[in-house]
This record gives structure tokens, C-alpha cells and sequence, in this order.
């Protein structure tokens, strides 16, 4: 069981804006994907706080998808699905086989800092098929407004992940605004988290 110091001090915050965002649906069982799961300490406490919704967590890494199955075996807990090797970079069909409009709920957490534009856009396209109808997206990390990076402090944060990987950084809301549009998504949220980070979230037109 691989442990993040980050998942334990956001997964309080984040699982109160997923309860306020899916309160109105929460008399039906709802079906979601969760983007680059990491350690596999988010879905399970999105499990444990949402037990309306049953979650598929996803992972590119071998060593993160057992972390995840290690989480759901802890906990016992009965509504998240075994882990599913996923590149949000590939066209959604390749996402696993997951069917057109089969989501409820896409969640993308700390990822696309980490992430090339292609897997930025990859996460947009395929949110723009996977989402039934009135479905959302909600992404949570740092990011740049208007081109603009702001405190200093976040300004360091993508410098050093550029130096990790020139193709990483905070990406820009506008870009990710206009990008969610041209797949059938609106931005309609953007909440204010902990430590400069936000909530995005994306609904299926």
C-alpha cells in the first residue's frame, strides 16, 4: 500500500465537493471513472463517503494499480472495482473498453499537472464521450489563469515540474475551458481549495 501525504490531507475537502455536486442524484446508483488513481487512498474514501456510486479506478502504472487493489482489500470496501490500466492519452476507445455514455462521474485528481497537452486533451475527448448527458468531470490541482501563474509559490511549483518534465506544468483554465467546449463540456464551477489548489467542474451538454 503505497501512501500519499497529499491524498490524506485533501481527501476530506474533496470528498465534500463530490457530495455537493452529486447531492441532487444521490437517490440513484451512480457509475464513475476516476482518471490516474495513484496510491488508491482517494477512491476508497470516495467510497467509503459516496456509497451511491460504485467507482472504476484507473492507473498507467503497474505499481499504483497494486497500491489500489491493497486500499480496496484493507478496507473491505464493496463499491470500487479492481484497478484497470488506462492512458488518458489514447483515444477512448482504448480506455479500458469502457462503453459511450457509461460515466456518471469523471474525477481527475492532481493529474493533469502532470500530464503533456496530449493527455490534457486525451482526458477532455474521452470525458466528452465516456459522460452521459448531463454528466461531469471534476479535476482538482493547480493551475494558471489567463496565462498567468500566481502565488510566487506556485510559479516554483511549475518550474520544477517543467525540470521534471518539459512537457508538465500547471496547465492554463482558459485552454482547459475552451478544450471541454469543443467535447460537448461546460465549465461551470471553479472552487476554491487548499493550498492555491481548485475544483473544476465540466458538465455534458
Amino acid at each position: 500500500m503505497l501512501i500519499s501525504p497529499l491524498a490524506d490531507r485533501n481527501q476530506k475537502e474533496l470528498c465534500s465537493v463530490l457530495s455537493d455536486v452529486l447531492e441532487e442524484q444521490s437517490h440513484r446508483e451512480l457509475f464513475a471513472l476516476e482518471l490516474g488513481s495513484g496510491t488508491g487512498q482517494h477512491v476508497v474514501n470516495f467510497a467509503l463517503a459516496l456509497p451511491f456510486v460504485t467507482w472504476q479506478p484507473s492507473d498507467i502504472k503497474e505499481e499504483s494499480q497494486e497500491s489500489i487493489r491493497s486500499y480496496i482489500a484493507a478496507t473491505r470496501v464493496k463499491t470500487v472495482l479492481q484497478p484497470v490500466h488506462l492512458d488518458a492519452s489514447q483515444p477512448w476507445e482504448k480506455w479500458a473498453g469502457l462503453p459511450c455514455s457509461s460515466c456518471d462521474v469523471i474525477v481527475a485528481i492532481n493529474l493533469l499537472q502532470y500530464s503533456s497537452f496530449k493527455t490534457v486533451e486525451g482526458v477532455l475527448k474521452g470525458s466528452g464521450r465516456l459522460l452521459r448527458q448531463n454528466a461531469v468531470l471534476i479535476t482538482h490541482g493547480p493551475y494558471a489563469i489567463n496565462g498567468t501563474i500566481s502565488p510566487s509559490c506556485m510559479e516554483d511549483l511549475d518550474k520544477e515540474l517543467r525540470e521534471m518534465n518539459p512537457e508538465w506544468g500547471l496547465p492554463d483554465i482558459d485552454t482547459l475551458r475552451q478544450l471541454a467546449f469543443g467535447n460537448g463540456l461546460r465549465m461551470e464551477r471553479m472552487i476554491e481549495m487548499e493550498q492555491y489548489n481548485k475544483c473544476l467542474v465540466f458538465r455534458k451538454l
